[in-house]
């Protein structure tokens, strides 16, 4: 029986951890009346095949904006890449003429867009919207792109698909089109998927179901996952490791198991403790303080000062560095690092 690994080799596919997306100090900034954004502010993080990156943080964090801008898909104007690289199978996207990212979009990176409702087209059967990969890409006839739809569907769980494949996305149900995104993700079989909000507005079941299916297709395919999420309860059983932002930042990274026992930043603190438990039941939830700032006037030093419980003066002066973070005995932890003046006190108390 030929393995899935095998299976993946025959077709070009990098063998479960091979680098396969580094994203190197990228600086994306918008530029409007007011002055400039920056919604990007040296960001830097790698998936590899068969990993499941989860990146976290509130609306504004810069978590879609980075995602945009590997897709090729930022509007510019008003948007810049003012720096950084974008390294695909150790190629620069960002250094590509167009038509050879085209040949990447969609082929070799796709992507899940949050709302699926607004994503699909309302005047094309799903069947059409689905084919239509196959019939621009693989030169494929209006007959066997049909067929591609319907095994598509059916691959992703959506029942009687040969009789649903001419129904319209406003006749599925949020977890039907949501799963219709996910299978035009998949059509070109890609390397990597970035899934941004994929289970925004759906409920708690339905979400579980989401998220189990796109880490059974992952193993499958042995693709790489960028997961975009502000709900740490989405992503505790699927994702490897974890890259929280904040104002444009990466300020923590970690493993996910570690990072949800221990974390080593104040933000990621908060999160955690924002999450709802049943051995709470009746006490008010928990909340940070304040709101994200506004990125046309970024606090000096950390950016998270202002919402911070145990900011020094240090923090309202010096931006902190990713720090290396160890264990109490100097021993270095892989994959932890904290963009905290105070990480040591966070992680060890």
């Amino acid at each position: 029986m030929t393995t899935v690994i095998e299976k993946n080799q025959k077709n070009g596919r990098l063998e479960v951890g091979t680098p396969l997306l580094e994203v190197k100090d990228l600086h994306v900034e918008f530029h409007t009346r007011d002055g400039v954004a920056k919604a990007v502010n040296g960001v830097n993080y790698s998936v590899a095949a068969g990993e499941t990156l989860a990146v976290l943080g509130e609306s504004g964090s810069g978590k879609s904006v980075t995602a945009q801008t590997i897709m090729g898909i930022l509007d510019m104007p008003p948007g810049k890449i003012a720096q950084g690289q974008i390294l695909f199978r150790g190629q620069d996207m960002l250094a590509m003429k167009e038509e050879e990212r085209r040949q990447i979009r969609g082929q070799k990176i796709a992507m899940i867009f949050q709302d699926a409702l607004s994503s699909l087209n309302p005047v094309m059967t799903v069947g059409a919207q689905l084919g239509e990969m196959f019939r621009v890409h693989r030169g494929a006839s209006k007959k066997e792109a049909r067929e591609k739809a319907i095994e598509l569907m059916e691959r992703v769980r959506i029942p009687a698909a040969k009789q649903r494949v001419g129904d319209y996305p406003h006749q599925f149900s949020g977890g039907m089109r949501q799963r219709i995104m996910i299978a035009m993700a998949l059509s070109m079989e890609p390397d990597l998927i970035i899934a941004d909000e994929p289970t925004t507005a759906l409920d708690v079941t339905v979400q579980a179901q989401v998220m189990d299916l796109l880490a059974e297709l992952q193993a499958e395919f042995n693709m790489g996952l960028i997961l975009i999420t502000h709900d740490l309860g989405v992503v505790a059983d699927v994702a490897d490791k974890i890259a929280v932002m904040y104002a444009g930042r990466i300020v923590e990274t970690a493993p996910v198991r570690d990072l949800y026992a221990n974390p080593a930043h104040p933000y990621t603190k908060g999160l955690l403790r924002s999450i709802p438990r049943l051995d709470q039941k009746g006490q008010e939830l928990y909340a940070i303080k304040g709101l994200p700032p506004n990125l046309l006037k970024v606090p000096a030093g950390c950016a998270f000062n202002p919402r911070c419980d145990v900011a020094t003066d240090l923090c309202r002066t010096e931006i902190p560095k990713l720090h290396q973070v160890t264990d109490k005995d100097g021993k270095e932890l892989t994959g932890r690092r904290s963009a905290c003046h105070l990480w040591k006190e966070t992680l060890h108390g």
